[in-house]
């Protein structure tokens, strides 16, 4: 973890120690704080990419749009044969590929694209169950047409990346692994 900030790096030995029977190689930790997610692996690697968390805040809420912290784990991941850009409505691609706004401007919209890994929360009572649950809440790490709000709190709760990075992000994970949402 030595390509990490030093503060990063505390917080993930942390969460190494905290759920270490849950740890998988490699694990993704999201800093809210930096807008970055980072991919770690056993090799002390990281790769980093930038992010858009909500635009509510962090919060595990059912009905919130904030942003589940904690412990979590990819549950489901669709759409490995989509092409770039392409617009899932309730998880389907629908074959309507979106135009991509680079601009720092808001759409109004949270167009789901590209790649979709469905996070399922692991704390009980946190981000698990009645009230509280990332799964039941539909939080997903995907692709946005926003790609020019990445770097910047945007979502309405999910983990939104650019087309090209969520396309890399999911050929380095499986259903399984490890995510943490700082």
């Amino acid at each position: 973890m030595s390509q990490l900030p030093v503060n990063l790096e505390n917080a993930c030995l942390e969460v190494v120690e905290k759920f270490s029977s849950k740890i998988t190689d490699p694990w993704l930790m999201v800093d809210s704080s930096t807008q970055q997610l980072y991919v770690i692996d056993s090799k002390s690697q990281s790769h980093k990419f930038p992010i858009s968390t909500s635009k509510y805040g962090m919060g595990c809420q059912q009905d919130s749009m904030m942003t589940p912290t904690g412990a979590h784990h990819i549950a489901e991941k669709i759409g490995g044969e989509n092409k770039a850009n392409e617009i899932f409505v309730g998880r389907i691609a629908t074959g309507e590929i979106a135009e991509i706004v680079s601009e720092s401007e808001s759409s109004n919209k949270d167009l789901i694209l590209t790649r979709i890994l469905w996070l399922q929360g692991l704390e009980i009572n946190k981000n698990c169950g009645d009230g509280v649950d990332s799964f039941q809440r539909y939080i997903y790490i995907h692709g946005t047409h926003e790609e020019g709000l990445l770097g910047s709190p945007a979502s309405h709760g999910c983990v939104r990346m650019s087309n090209s990075d969520i396309m890399d992000l999911y050929q380095q994970v499986t259903v399984g692994t490890f995510v943490y949402i700082a």
